[in-house]
């Protein structure tokens, strides 16, 4: 059966991590059967890291403040994360699937495709998403 995605509950979900009026920094999206749908969200980075199961796979759209004393930036990340004991079919249909995603998250700086928990380091995210940003400015030394 043909993924579907749940694009109004999703899009709400999303919106949620963009605005700053509200807390929330992650949301992920989860299959229900066939269709994708929100999952959870939070404040806590931790708390997004521990959905990143072995057994499951899952999209997250998660906000992070990078920048130095001087300048503070948001950077969005779309994360899709693939646990190690998904079967070789259902990795294969979660690419063609975060086409669907990403037609509801739109804007991130970087996209990445995770299985290995040390990927989701919050650190080296942040690292990556300063790569992605450009120049840096961050409290040079020299």
């Amino acid at each position: 059966m043909a993924t579907k995605i749940d694009k109004e509950a999703c899009r709400e979900a999303y919106n949620l991590v963009r605005d700053d009026a509200t807390e929330v920094n992650w949301v992920t999206f989860k299959y229900n059967g066939s269709t994708i749908v929100p999952g959870d969200q939070g404040v806590d980075y931790e708390a997004f890291k521990r959905k990143c199961t072995d057994d499951v796979r899952l999209f997250g759209f998660v906000r992070f403040t990078t920048g130095d004393a001087m300048s503070k930036r948001v950077k969005f990340a779309l994360i899709t994360w693939i646990g190690e004991d998904v079967s070789g079919l259902q990795r294969a249909k979660t690419g063609t699937d975060k086409t669907l995603v990403k037609e509801v998250v739109q804007n991130f700086a970087k996209e990445f495709v995770i299985s290995d928990h040390k990927e989701l380091d919050e650190d080296y995210i942040k690292n990556e998403l300063k790569k992605a940003g450009g120049a840096n400015y961050d409290a040079q030394t020299e």
